[in-house]
């Protein structure tokens, strides 16, 4: 088991111990609000912290594209750790365990990881940043590839509908294997919650 799968774990022991439980692999299909809420929300973190860039990613800023209704966002910042109290005071849930697994970025949740509206990736390495973007623009161009990519999140979500970790490692070697194809190296951190 990695280590970020135990981290994950431990996590959510936390979470049960609080009574909250980590919420199911639901996938709907594409809402054209979702742009609306990036913006939104996008507003509403700017004065919390000073992002280089801030970007929306992940299958609901590709459009109809089935998704997690859950909206990702990326922020390139220079310091990980420092926006972190103001984004928990604003709501955002951060999981101390998981994020200390982490090289080079943070995950936070809003409003509560048993019901997620919004994931926040920060980072500090434009290569990543840049990654992810790429991902995302290869299956806004390419609709064969967003098609295969689809077909793997409903087998993927039917085989792991009570668990998250698990639903996001089985997405890596699709990642891997569409970054190898582009001719680019592959990371585990891309991999979108």
């Amino acid at each position: 088991m990695s280590v970020r799968r135990v981290a994950a774990e431990r996590d959510l022991a936390d979470l049960a111990r609080a009574g909250v439980r980590d919420g199911r692999v639901e996938l709907v299909a594409y809402d054209p609000a979702w742009p609306a809420l990036y913006e939104t929300e996008r507003e509403r973190l700017a004065p919390l912290f000073e992002a280089l860039e801030i970007h929306h990613i992940g299958s609901t800023a590709v459009p109809g594209l089935l998704a997690k209704p859950i909206v990702d966002i990326v922020a390139l910042v220079d310091d990980l750790d420092a926006p972190i109290a103001a984004l928990i005071g604003s709501g955002y849930q951060y999981a101390r365990a998981f994020n200390a697994t982490l090289s080079h970025r943070r995950f936070l949740c809003y409003p509560t990881a048993s019901h997620r509206t919004h994931h926040l990736h920060l980072v500090d390495d434009r290569p990543e940043l840049e990654r992810r973007l790429y991902f995302r623009d290869r299956l806004r161009a390419d609709p064969a590839l967003a098609a295969e990519y689809v077909a793997l999140k409903r087998a993927l979500a039917a085989r792991y509908p009570e668990d998250r970790e698990a639903y996001t490692e089985a997405k890596a070697p699709f990642i891997r294997r569409m970054e190898r194809q582009a001719g680019r190296d592959a990371s585990p951190a891309l991999i979108l919650r």
